[in-house]
């Protein structure tokens, strides 16, 4: 994944803990817009959130949080 969308990731996560608490559970589609203006890069995401991960359709975002910063 590049920075960018990492960098969206972590953003998202924490807007979501910040407003809701750190028990706050969100699906992949959180990190993007409603439109599908990038089919490349949410495939991407889809691909390390459920076949890499093997996550659920909901996480807590602290635990995404901490798997996107642990690629760096």
């Amino acid at each position: 994944m590049n920075q960018s969308i990492k960098n969206k990731i972590i953003q998202v996560c924490n807007k979501k803990i910040e407003s809701k608490g750190e028990q706050v559970g969100l699906s992949f589609y959180a990190f993007f817009s409603n439109k599908n203006d990038n089919p490349e890069l949410l495939m991407e995401v889809a691909q390390w959130w459920i076949m890499t991960h093997r996550l659920d359709h909901f996480e807590k975002a602290v635990k995404i949080k901490q798997l996107i910063e642990a690629m760096d």
